[in-house]
This record gives structure tokens, sequence and C-alpha cells, in this order.
């Protein structure tokens, strides 16, 4: 923790590369990843304050969209798409992630109910071939998809997309090497960017 807190304590000392940021935020992109300490969307991307509006799930989870219940998640993504009006969604899945593993693997999560249940409530199970894999890439790989399709039934997000105002992508980054792929629609792979 303590190098943690004497990053903090310089990380003020630059009040000029950050008083811009006052104004405003206009990030072109909503960036949407697990909450996986090993995925760092500013560190992937290059980003800088400002840059990317970011959602953190268990999983890069995107739940159904349900306007009678609305979720936190719900309106990150319509405050991205709505007040902000970015013009790019990314759904970042990852290697080794506990949670798509855990799924694939049907581990038991009865210590963890809370995680249990978001999983079983916002998760279904992906394909997956060999569920011994420790990276789960298939698993991920069908994962960030079936985000993507749940993204396209919130109506703020189909709007824009039907307007031509909105972009989707999947990307798998793979935290023992770097390494980021794209899902490209045409061969339905997983491809480097």
């Amino acid at each position: 923790m303590q190098p943690l807190i004497d990053n903090a304590r310089t990380f003020g000392q630059r009040p000029e590369e950050f008083a811009g940021l006052a104004a405003g935020q206009s990030p072109e992109v909503l960036f949407i990843t697990c909450s996986d300490s090993r995925v760092v969307p500013a560190l992937i991307t290059g980003a800088r304050p400002g840059e990317l509006f970011e959602l953190r799930t268990a999983g890069n989870i995107v739940p159904p969209y349900g306007s009678t219940t609305p979720t936190g998640e719900a309106a990150t993504v319509e405050y991205a798409v709505e007040v902000l009006g970015v013009q790019d969604i990314v759904v970042c899945g990852h290697s080794h992630c506990g949670a798509v593993g855990a799924v694939v693997r049907g581990d038991d999560l009865n210590s963890v109910p809370a995680v249990r249940d978001w999983l079983a409530h916002a998760a279904k199970e992906p394909e997956c071939s060999d569920p011994t894999d420790p990276t789960v890439a298939e698993a991920v790989q069908n994962h960030v998809l079936t985000q993507l399709l749940r993204l396209r039934s919130y109506p703020c997000v189909g709007r824009r997309l039907r307007a031509g105002e909105l972009r989707l992508h999947g990307w798998y980054y793979e935290v023992h090497t770097g390494l980021v792929r794209e899902h490209r629609a045409d061969t339905d792979t997983f491809e480097t960017l």
C-alpha cells in the first residue's frame, strides 16, 4: 500500500497537467472491462485522463437491460451514450479471467454468494471446448461477443447504432503477453490489433 500512497502524494504536484479537466469530460470511448487488477485500460490504450469512460465489473459483464430494475451498469452505459455521446464502446475481456473460468468450470461459489449470484444472473455459460485451459481464451472471447449482443438490447445503444453514430468493438487482452486482439465480424475471429 505504501508505494500507492507515495505516488498519490506526488501525483497532485503537477496541477498544470490537470487544470483543463475541471471544465468537464468528453471521452470518445466507453471501455467496459473486468475489475481484475491486471487489466488497466489506460495502460493498455495509452489513454490520458478524460479520454476513456470506464465501466468495470466482475467478468466484464453487461447485465441484461431492464427498465424496471435499473443497475449501475445500465446507468453507466446510458450516461456514456446519451449524455457524453461516446462514439465507440469497447468490451474487453482478458485471459486467465477468474469469473469466466468459474462459470465454465462450474466452480462451487457458495462461499461467495454475491459473486455466485452476479455470475448466475448476468452470464450465460460461454462455449468452451477446453475448460481446463488456464487462459480460458475461447470462453472469454465468446463471452465478449455475448456482452456485445447484450449492449445492442439497450435502447440508447440500439438507437445510436441504427443512426450510425456508435460502433461496438470486442477485444481480448492477454495478461501474460500484453497482446490485444479485436473481433473481426467478417472472419468471426479475434485478430491482433
